[in-house]
């Protein structure tokens, strides 16, 4: 009696769902529940650090002795010796929006102004006290971005958005 009960509340409970998950006769298979994602292009192949040495780091920004560099598949930072002493960074960015990092580097008080770099849009931010300059330059999908500050402690040289432009200048010039 009891499997007799079984099979029917199982043949019940089919039709329940087949009539439930009957569309009415409309096809909705066709259409997506949302866009297809954005597949970015690969840009230039830019290098590690930029395609700029540590040799060139130093010379064009004046860090004088570098107490360290980091490097890794994305980046570089160069620190001058001392504990909050001036520092350099590279960053490379594939299919990132570049109007992000704009956004962000908004945010922090500096106010980003259009710039060319080898024909490559982009933009430098300067900090109102001439101590931090951040520089990004568009390729296509992507972007790279250097950044300087002169750190706690030591006075600004120079403006660092133009010593930034000159490290851009060479990474354009380097584009494979």
């Amino acid at each position: 009696m009891r499997i007799g009960a079984l099979a029917g509340c199982a043949a019940v409970l089919s039709l329940l769902l087949t009539a439930c998950g009957s569309g009415g006769g409309s096809d909705n298979t066709s259409t997506p529940l949302r866009p297809p994602p954005k597949v970015a292009a690969l840009g230039p192949f830019i290098g590690e650090c930029g395609n700029v040495t540590d040799d060139e780091v130093r010379n064009l920004v004046g860090l004088g002795q570098i107490s360290q560099v980091l490097k890794n598949s994305v980046g570089c930072n160069w620190l001058s010796a001392g504990s909050g002493s001036t520092g350099v960074t590279f960053a490379s960015y594939r299919g990132s929006p570049i109007a992000r990092e704009k956004a962000w580097v908004s945010t922090q008080g500096r106010n980003p102004q259009t710039i060319d770099v080898g024909g490559h849009a982009g933009w430098q931010a300067l900090e109102p006290d001439g101590r931090i300059c951040d520089l990004a330059v568009q390729l296509g999908d992507d972007f790279f971005e250097w950044s300087m500050s002169f750190g706690l402690f030591a006075q600004p040289s120079a403006n660092p958005c133009d010593l930034m432009h000159k490290l851009a200048d060479l990474t354009v010039q380097r584009l494979k």
